[in-house]
């Protein structure tokens, strides 16, 4: 007698019911009010990460479609404790009538038009033709655009359910036309007493710690989570402990990583990196250290916001402990920085040739980090101290006007707050005159004379907006107030601020004032140059000259300047005499 083969958990325990499912509540009572009543969609459209049970709900669903009794008896219905003629045949998918089709690898219009040659004709056996379509979304345009007609206006014997993981990838026009349904993943306590029940079936003992780290580690997907728990038992011969499944991920321990986040945030560098390599030393992969650390900071971030998460089932006792401890210790600025700090951290280290090394560095700034005072901390530890005189030059240690150091950070200080404090204590630093000499004030009169700035400086970019772009309201003492054109940039008066602080040397208040400003120096000259252009088609010979000389036209009109002019008239005065001379040849 031939051994039975071994069935992976992930098949052995795939649901047969509805009420298998677990954590997709919402859509079961959906269905199940819409069976009661009658109201039956034409096809269903099923969303979600992977293992959430997409395929799985869609066979379910295709056997509630098709239910019916020994006796001939029954009808849709979304009760399926008693097995069904066709039940069995629909949940290992090979009945006739219920035909599923893998869009990733039928992706063209041929496939679809294969599935829809099939559609008119009635079903073998079972009540409802069933055809389920994984991954949708990977069906080309035109695969979608035959689908379109017929989803609409479907035989009365055909039922469409569609599963995907990239709903965004799939038509408006093919969503529409289906009910949709989004299956969320599975909260880790409700995966938690999932594997406890698959373990007790399996006669398997188990750590609860191990149960939270696979959990954890899933994701949210009960597939992935039943082949980690696979995985564990081969892994532990009958009993699965924490530590053997925390080898297996390649994961840090979690105390471990509680005991990293203590020394980080506590600014001992020291500590810090031999708690990683012991870490590291036990299997753990660096990447993924630096991974918890930051989903701790997250924790500890969500416990001082909501103190209510650290009751969570599926933290151990000591993440609920250490949790709440280090949310009364730090402050939310800490928290924050090294959140930023970690986030930019293990994609360097994913990408290190020598990730153990890239981690060490990461932890050490995380580390040098955690005691830095912010910019406002260290002005006003500068405002709050008080310099000795050089007569008494007063005690060594911080004086008592100083910022206290957060909890969690070392007694030494940081080292820009060792440095203010020495900045603080030098009364002949703090007298000395500055390296370089401030800028001298440029006075401004008229906006014209800013516009000749920018010229002076060469900001040609600067110039053409101060020209195009501005309608001048208030240009005085020191304040420009104007309102900007529809094509103008959307920080115009930011960037005037700060080219008038560069080229003048003061503080210049520029807004965009309401009202209507003056019109642009560009609109004015355009203006100006109309103008001269109608007083000189206006002028009698110019009229004369443009009649004589059909399809002439002005193109500009120049004033002389008078230096010009001058040059002119002495050129002319100059060559008459000449002429005179030369009358006698």
């Amino acid at each position: 007698m031939s051994a039975v083969p071994y069935r992976v958990l992930a098949r052995k325990y795939r649901p047969q019911r509805f009420e298998d499912l677990i954590g997709q509540e919402p859509m079961v009572r959906t269905l199940r009010n819409g069976f009661a009543s009658g109201r039956i969609a034409q096809a269903w459209i099923l969303t979600g990460v992977r293992g959430v049970g997409k395929t799985t709900t869609a066979r379910i669903l295709a056997r509630a479609l098709n239910y019916e009794r020994a006796d001939g008896t029954g009808g849709p219905t979304t009760d399926l404790s008693e097995l069904g003629v066709h039940c069995e045949a629909i949940m290992e998918s090979r009945h006739v009538d219920v035909v599923e089709m893998d869009a990733a690898s039928h992706t063209g219009v041929a496939d679809v038009r294969a599935i829809l040659e099939t559609v008119h004709y009635a079903p073998v056996t079972a009540r409802y033709k069933v055809f389920i379509i994984d991954e949708v979304h990977m069906l080309s345009t035109s695969a979608f655009n035959a689908f379109l007609k017929t989803l609409e206006e479907p035989p009365p014997h055909v039922k469409f359910i569609f599963a995907t993981t990239e709903i965004r990838k799939v038509p408006v026009t093919v969503m529409s036309r289906c009910q949709s349904f989004a299956l969320r993943r599975v909260a880790a306590d409700e995966m938690s007493a999932h594997l406890t029940r698959i373990c007790a079936a399996e006669e398997v003992a188990i750590e609860d710690e191990a149960l939270a780290v696979i959990a954890r580690a899933s994701e949210g997907s009960v597939r992935d989570a039943l082949s980690l728990l696979d995985q564990a038992m081969a892994h532990g011969e009958g009993r699965v402990e924490a530590a053997a499944v925390r080898g297996m991920l390649g994961l840090a321990d979690r105390a471990g990583v509680l005991d990293l986040f203590e020394a980080v945030m506590s600014g001992d560098a020291g500590a810090a990196l031999d708690a990683f390599h012991a870490q590291h030393a036990a299997g753990a992969d660096p990447a993924s250290v630096l991974a918890d650390l930051a989903e701790t900071t997250h924790l500890v971030t969500r416990i001082k916001i909501a103190p209510k998460t650290a009751d969570d089932p599926a933290l151990s006792e000591s993440e609920r402990k250490r949790g709440r401890e280090f949310a009364e210790r730090l402050s939310m600025r800490s928290l924050s920085r090294a959140w930023q700090m970690l986030l930019k951290g293990v994609p360097e280290v994913q990408a290190a040739p020598k990730p153990a090394q890239a981690a060490d560095m990461v932890l050490v700034r995380l580390a040098y980090a955690a005691d830095l005072p912010t910019p406002d901390e260290l002005l006003r530890t500068l405002a709050e101290s008080e310099p000795a005189t050089p007569r008494d030059p007063g005690p060594s240690g911080p004086s008592g006007g100083h910022r206290a150091p957060e909890p969690m950070a070392p007694s030494r200080g940081g080292p820009a707050l060792a440095a203010a404090r020495d900045f603080a204590r030098a009364p002949e630093a703090a007298q000395a005159p500055p390296r370089a000499e401030a800028q001298p004030t440029v006075r401004l009169q008229r906006f014209e004379d800013l516009v000749a700035l920018a010229a002076k400086n060469r900001d040609i970019l600067m110039q053409d907006a101060l020209m195009r772009q501005v309608r001048v309201i208030r240009f005085e003492d020191e304040i420009l107030e104007f309102q900007p054109t529809a094509d103008a940039q959307p920080d115009l008066a930011g960037a005037i601020s700060k080219k008038l602080q560069e080229w003048t040397g003061a503080r210049w208040m520029v807004a965009v004032a309401a009202g209507e400003g003056a019109p642009t120096l560009r609109e004015r000259a355009d203006a100006e140059a109309a103008a001269r252009l109608a007083g000189v088609q206006a002028h009698p010979d110019v009229r004369a000259i443009l009649d004589r000389m059909p399809g002439a036209v002005i193109v500009d009109v120049r004033p002389r300047a008078r230096a010009a002019d001058a040059e002119l008239d002495a050129a002319e005065s100059d060559a008459l005499p000449a002429i005179e001379d030369d009358d006698e040849f």
